[in-house]
This record gives C-alpha cells, structure tokens and sequence, in this order.
C-alpha cells in the first residue's frame, strides 16, 4: 500500500481548501441570482463540493494526514468578489455564470496537477479522477447555459 509524502499530502489539503471555497462559492452565487435553473445549478454544484469534502477529508484520514479546516484567503476574495459584482452589475447573472466558468476551469487544472503525482494511492487516484470528471461534465452544462442565455 502507497503512503502519502508531504508533498503529495499538502496539494490535497491545498485541494480540499479550495473545495471548501468552491462550496460556499456556489452557494453565494445561488443567492445571488434570481434564474431558478442556473439558482437550482449552483445550489447542486455546493452539494457536490460538500460531498467532495467528505471524500477528499476521508481519504486525508485514511492515509493518516493531518487535515487543514477552513478556506482560504483567495476563496473569501473570490466570494467577495462575487458579491461586489452582484451590487454592481446591471446583468449580474451573467457576471455570476462567467466567474463560475472561470472558477471550474481552474479547478480541472488544479485536480490535473495532482493527479499528476506519480506517489498516488490507487484509491487517492479514482476519487481526484471522479470528481475532476464530475467538475469537467458540470463545466460542459455551465457552457450550454451560457449559450442558451445568449
């Protein structure tokens, strides 16, 4: 059975932050529009996250790692920024839908870069394999969205 090294330990707390952040950024752009599809796709992307959480904070545990609580600095900024372009943007749904692209795509490539440690577990491996494929599928509804709305 493969062990974790602290490299490989510390981008999957950096991983786990940021789905932590992804949460309750998800749940802040549901609140933020009045759109019940795109209302009802963010509060299903929060879930997902929580749900992720739990998967990543299990395998953390698993392997024996010590796990970071809370989020991080940029995802509060990120959030905030969500909240000052919904004061501020005449078609806020569309800034929202926009950040949430930008926020999905950089999480394909933050999974991406771990699952390209060579160390990891086999089990480590299908659940950052799952949830990327589950984010990469949610970016492909979020971009159909988008151009039904154009």
């Amino acid at each position: 059975m493969k062990t974790y090294t602290d490299i490989v330990g510390n981008k999957l707390n950096a991983l786990l932050e940021k789905t932590y952040d992804a949460e309750k950024g998800f749940a802040k752009a549901a609140e933020h529009v009045d759109e019940t599809p795109l209302k009802n796709y963010f509060k299903r992307k929060s879930q997902e996250r929580l749900t992720f959480g739990h998967e990543l904070k299990r395998e953390l545990s698993a392997y024996g790692q010590e796990i970071d609580k809370g989020g991080s600095f940029t995802g509060q900024a990120h959030r905030t920024w969500m909240d000052i372009k919904s004061a501020f943007t005449t078609n806020n749904e569309d800034a929202m839908l926009e950040e949430a692209i930008r926020g999905e795509k950089a999480a394909v490539e933050e999974y991406q870069d771990v699952l390209s440690e060579t160390d990891l577990p086999l089990s480590t491996k299908t659940i950052l394999e799952s949830q990327k494929y589950t984010i990469e599928s949610g970016l492909n509804k979020i971009k159909s969205l988008e151009d039904i709305r154009s």
